[in-house]
């Protein structure tokens, strides 16, 4: 009990609340500037892979194979309609999907 007494009244490396306050102030303004930057980055990553998704050609296909002894089968994948591939949507369908617009260079 003496010794937590101790620890109670002693007063060496006290730290004084309102420097506390002002740290914890200055570190809370970093962290959000921090993380709204880590989201603005991950959103637009998320954008990049969309987009590559979006140009990736899902008609691929190979006819069979004959050799001297062996044959392989070929392989087909349509793209079949998407909901958002609709040309006759309303607003608030389209609400529900995501567009990407690339603005296209002056000049081409």
């Amino acid at each position: 009990m003496k010794m937590f007494q101790q620890f109670w009244n002693d007063e060496n490396g006290f730290v004084v609340s309102t420097e506390l306050v002002l740290i914890a102030t200055v570190l809370v303004l970093g962290m959000i500037v921090g993380l709204t930057t880590l989201r603005d980055q991950v959103i637009a990553e998320l954008a990049d892979v969309a987009a590559a998704f979006s140009n990736s050609n899902q008609s691929y296909s190979f006819s069979g194979i004959t050799g001297h002894s062996s044959s392989t089968s070929g392989s087909l994948f349509t793209d079949n309609t998407d909901f958002c591939d609709v040309a006759t949507m309303t607003a608030e369908e389209f609400a529900h999907c995501i567009s990407i617009v690339v603005a296209e260079p002056e000049g081409s």
